[in-house]
């Protein structure tokens, strides 16, 4: 909390689910035409400017002490985000943002495998409930018949996105023992960038006038919203802070609406409402010690 009386988080919280659905929505409109890597280099680009800024001005004292992790854990931020872009890109807005949501139900598994935190028999159910919604959400035809709901190379790459999000959290929690928190988000920016280099020489598409325009937004919101959740979670409880974000979901639905006519059915709104219903009782979990699942072997946590 900020010590300021009668400062609340929770309209920080709101404006940085609105500034990162706008951001989603742009990703969408300028990747009717330019590559998805040309925006990941855009927004990675405006980051790192920003980034670089907050690093001179917190004056940390060091570029990072665990200079390799940082490293990997740019590189999967760098992965993340470039499933996201896609999946916004072929998906229906909400529906890619609320895929992108499922990454605790990894950070869940990948803590208790690679961290040695434990895993309640409840949590293991609110994780397998998540999944069973991004099921109900995209609806493969081998499991429903027909036609696929959504693209299905699409929905695995959303998840694998959602994934990836989940490694960059746990590389975090390892970094944040050692780590100034603005070194951390310094490096994902400093990592991006040249990452997103060779796909955007391999697809590069000479943006119009129009499309600077909406690249330039991309990377405006981004910083935005990335601002405004910070502030919020410095105001807000976690656990409350978290329930707020998923407003996201509901600014992505009305953009969808609104721009490209995406219209869910009754099947996909179950299935989003159960993703979200799992991953806020996943954040907001009480361990029980008597209900842990033991691991099989000794913690890995040293090779994140």
């Amino acid at each position: 909390m900020d010590g300021r009386p009668g400062r609340s988080g929770v309209v920080d919280m709101v404006l940085a689910a609105f500034f990162f659905s706008v951001m989603s929505l742009l990703v969408k409109l300028v990747g009717v035409r330019l590559p998805s890597q040309e925006v990941v280099f855009v927004r990675a680009a405006v980051s790192l400017v920003v980034a670089y800024g907050l690093v001179r001005r917190a004056r940390p004292g060091n570029w990072g002490r665990r200079k390799g992790l940082l490293v990997v854990r740019g590189l999967m931020g760098f992965a993340a985000l470039s499933c996201f872009f896609y999946a916004l890109i072929h998906l229906p807005l909400a529906d890619a943002t609320v895929i992108q949501y499922t990454n605790p139900v990894w950070t869940a598994w990948l803590s208790w495998w690679l961290l040695d935190e434990g895993l309640s028999r409840r949590e293991a159910a609110l994780s397998a409930a998540g999944l069973l919604g991004v099921v109900l959400i995209a609806q493969p035809s081998a499991i429903f018949g027909g036609a696929p709901r959504l693209e299905p190379l699409a929905v695995a790459v959303g998840v694998t996105g959602a994934l990836f999000s989940a490694a960059a959290y746990v590389s975090v929690r390892r970094l944040g023992r050692t780590e100034h928190p603005v070194i951390i988000v310094f490096y994902f920016t400093l990592v991006t960038v040249p990452a997103s280099i060779p796909g955007l020489l391999m697809h590069a598409v000479a943006p119009t006038l129009g499309e600077l325009a909406l690249l330039a937004g991309v990377g405006v919101t981004a910083v935005l919203g990335q601002l405004s959740l910070t502030r919020g979670l410095q105001r807000e409880p976690a656990g409350r802070a978290t329930a707020i974000s998923y407003v996201q979901v509901v600014f992505a639905a009305t953009w969808g609406v609104l721009f490209f006519r995406e219209y869910p059915d009754a099947l996909s709104l179950a299935g989003a409402a159960l993703v979200l219903l799992s991953v806020l009782v996943l954040a907001r979990r009480r361990r029980d010690p008597s209900a842990r699942l033991q691991r099989p072997e000794e913690s890995t946590a040293d090779a994140v």
